[in-house]
């Protein structure tokens, strides 16, 4: 494999571990501590510190910061990690920070995600694989992302909340709650919209699911049914399918809870008081 290819104005610390075939832009600063993969290109004025390590054939453009220290008051310079998988798409200006002590230590991003440009990544959060985040999207600490969702720009992520697997948020949303699996969201605050069907089905998720999916937030969001009852019916009256056990896992162990419809009498089972 090729060696390293480092312009000669970037600052690269002789303790860095730098893959085969890395290329690292005019400018940039990679820190002691850092291990970047095989096949990375990093573009011009971007910084890489912290213990953070980069997978295999990722891009990182212009002025992204990965791995400065958390924006948390609570911390206070102890050890903690920053861990990215291979494949990633970092685009301009993106902030992602490593963990904390309270958090678990460790952010941690999947494969194969593309993170636009101006999006923030807080101390703990974890990004699964093949997410979207546009630009300017925020996450504030201990967020956690779903495989393949899909988070639109402006968009802003409490703390602690969660958006389930293959699940799409409108931009410029407010997202307070846990946002369902499979599921579209939007608004100020963010409110269930029904099914995302595009997704699923260029997923090749079969029919059979998708009609099991709609038939369980029939009961979460039309019935006006308490959290356990239509827990309960879901259980006993819909097939067993995978898609439908992580929703029903994803909705029972919430701790913000789970989005609220777009009609009052929707919102009932899924009231954060009552889950």
């Amino acid at each position: 494999m090729p060696k390293p290819n480092i312009h000669p104005t970037a600052i690269v610390s002789p303790r860095a571990q730098i893959g085969d075939d890395v290329e690292i832009g005019p400018y940039s600063f990679v820190g002691e501590h850092a291990a970047i993969g095989r096949g990375t290109r990093i573009g011009m004025h971007a910084v890489i510190e912290g213990y953070t390590t980069i997978g295999e054939r990722c891009r990182i453009f212009t002025g992204a910061v990965i791995g400065s220290p958390p924006q948390d008051l609570k911390y206070r310079g102890e050890v903690s990690y920053l861990r990215i998988g291979s494949d990633n798409i970092i685009r301009e200006y993106v902030t992602i920070n490593p963990g904390t002590q309270g958090g678990g230590g460790q952010t941690t991003i999947g494969h194969e995600n593309l993170i636009m440009a101006y999006v923030h990544v807080a101390h703990d959060c974890l990004i699964g694989d093949k997410a979207i985040l546009a630009n300017g999207a925020t996450l504030a600490g201990h967020v956690h992302i779903g495989d393949q969702a899909i988070i639109g720009g402006l968009v802003a992520v409490h703390q602690f909340t969660r958006i389930g697997r293959m699940s799409i948020i409108g931009g410029c949303s407010k997202v307070v709650q846990d946002v369902p699996p499979y599921s579209t969201c939007d608004g100020h605050p963010a409110l269930f919209r029904g099914l995302n069907i595009i997704g699923l089905e260029r997923a090749g998720i079969a029919t059979e699911a998708i009609r099991a999916l709609r038939q369980a937030y029939r009961y979460f969001y039309r019935m006006g049914l308490s959290r356990d009852h239509a827990l309960q019916r879901v259980s006993q009256e819909i097939p067993p399918l995978a898609q439908i056990q992580e929703v029903v896992q994803f909705v029972r162990t919430s701790d913000r809870g789970i989005c609220r419809g777009t009609r009052a009498r929707e919102s009932t089972v899924l009231d954060s008081a009552e889950i």
